[in-house]
């Protein structure tokens, strides 16, 4: 493989071959930051059987990653309020870009790619007005950013692209914060979280928003089915002795509430949910803070299995089941079985599918 590998770069550098897909890199399954022993921060590439693939260095803590559709690339997001995005080739393994946040603006920590690669889609804060914007970048033309738009309410932080490939969701999860004031939460006895659908070009689709008993809910992590049904993982703000359902579920074309979990399979969980994944008939939450993975059936969002790990909080779906990641170095399907020993490294809140 490496031999393969270094075969490709000196191609791609002579400009005698096409840009590398992920296949040409070994096609690595799945992506997470995290932090090493010695306090480097870095991008992990992890095959499909829990062994790193390769390993990039980042500048500060990164949180999610956007993967691209086609080429070797993945956009590595600094953790709420950065204001540097690095995209990475894989292939080369070097950065490629830096994006940089425009003034008055951070991300959010996580974007999407549309279908054909062209376009990156990231979550911002413009912080002096107090609202959620989505920005628009083209890979074309080495990721400058083009253009920007509303994302339909305060807050957002994760974006999906759903399967129609015209569509994005985004998790506004309502809460309003200013880097001058660090990660406080600004206005929390008025926010109201929903998830909005997007055009490409920024048009409200469709938005729902959860009943006022459950108004300090933060919706705010995404996993989209084949079928378009979206899996929203949320965060209390509230009172944490307090009964709230901490998954729901909705599809844009259902005129109907989203669908909500019971609330008493979330007693024990701190009212903090890490990620979300989803299978064809399973949906899977982390809880770093509960040390639990629980899934769920997709069709009634009823409680199926439970999994005891300290500090998970990255997954991702496999063929069947789930794979999870925990910052006490841990990688492994989410039935606990197969479990090796843990990296030296801390994994960080998410893991991507590539």
């Amino acid at each position: 493989m490496a031999n393969r590998r270094a075969f490709i770069v000196g191609m791609l550098a002579t400009g005698l071959l096409p840009k590398a897909t992920w296949a040409d890199v070994g096609s690595p399954a799945f992506l997470s930051a995290g932090l090493t022993h010695d306090g480097t921060y870095v991008l992990c590439g992890l095959t499909a059987s829990s062994q790193i693939a390769f390993t990039f260095p980042l500048p500060a803590r990164g949180h999610a990653a956007a993967v691209h559709p086609k080429l070797a690339q993945a956009v590595a997001f600094a953790r709420r309020p950065g204001t540097f995005a690095i995209v990475l080739d894989c292939a080369s393994g070097r950065e490629s870009v830096r994006l940089i946040a425009p003034a008055g603006r951070h991300f959010y920590g996580h974007g999407a790619y549309s279908a054909d690669g062209e376009l990156l889609f990231t979550t911002e804060n413009d912080f002096d007005a107090g609202k959620g914007v989505i920005g628009v970048w083209s890979t074309r033309d080495h990721y400058a950013r083009i253009g920007e738009f509303s994302s339909g309410g305060i807050g957002p932080h994760d974006i999906k692209l759903l399967p129609d490939g015209q569509t994005l969701v985004v998790a506004n999860g309502g809460i309003e914060t200013h880097p001058e004031s660090g990660r406080t939460k600004l206005n929390l006895p008025t926010m109201k979280s929903n998830l909005s659908y997007l055009s490409l070009d920024g048009h409200i689709l469709g938005q729902v928003e959860l009943s006022n008993e459950y108004q300090r809910n933060s919706i705010r992590h995404l996993a989209v089915s084949q079928e378009a049904t979206v899996a929203f993982a949320m965060q209390w703000q509230g009172d944490l002795t307090d009964q709230v359902p901490l998954l729901g579920t909705h599809r844009l074309a259902d005129d109907r509430p989203p669908k909500l979990a019971n609330a008493d399979t979330f007693h024990n969980l701190q009212g903090y949910v890490g990620s979300v994944a989803a299978n064809l008939r399973t949906i899977a939450i982390t809880a770093p803070r509960g040390g639990a993975l629980l899934e769920f059936s997709a069709q009634d969002l009823r409680l199926i299995d439970r999994l005891d790990l300290a500090d998970v909080c990255g997954v991702a779906p496999l063929r069947s089941g789930f794979i999870c990641t925990s910052g006490n170095g841990h990688v492994g399907p989410s039935n606990g079985h197969g479990f090796g020993d843990p990296y030296p490294i801390k994994w960080d809140n998410h893991l991507v599918a590539v």
